[in-house]
């Protein structure tokens, strides 16, 4: 019985190794070119987000990414100080992010008013993702 109880388990620890390989890379680096409509993620971070009656929503606070590809923007809302904050993600084309060349500014809209937004399914920074 320990043995196949051993071989179970074994069995089980090879399964998770194998899921937990690292992705295949390519051969050599592939370089790109960053153009002046491209937005850095540092330029982003701590952006307001406003929405259709320019009341600022929220402020970006984070982005996902999963494998190579956004896949959500984190939003703090409401809150003073750190305190009360509640943090949801969003999807990238939930927001439109520009380039205001007047202002030399980045800008973020999204429609939604801060009450939806607080009624969201919060995001919590715990976990593998606590700060």
């Amino acid at each position: 019985m320990r043995t196949v109880v051993f071989a179970l388990a074994a069995s089980l620890l090879s399964t998770v190794a194998m899921s937990q390989t690292a992705p295949t890379l390519a051969q050599g680096p592939a370089f790109t070119e960053v153009n002046q409509a491209s937005a850095l993620g540092s330029s982003l971070k701590g952006l307001n987000v406003r929405n259709a009656g320019d009341e600022n929503v929220g402020e970006i606070e984070d982005l996902v990414v999963v494998g190579n590809t956004l896949a959500s923007y984190i939003l703090s809302v409401g809150g003073f100080l750190g305190m009360g904050t509640h943090y949801v993600a969003v999807r990238p084309d939930s927001i439109a992010i520009t380039w205001n060349e007047a202002d030399k500014k980045w800008n973020a809209r999204i429609n939604a008013t801060k009450d939806q937004l607080k009624s969201a399914p919060q995001f919590k920074y715990e976990g593998r993702f606590a700060k």
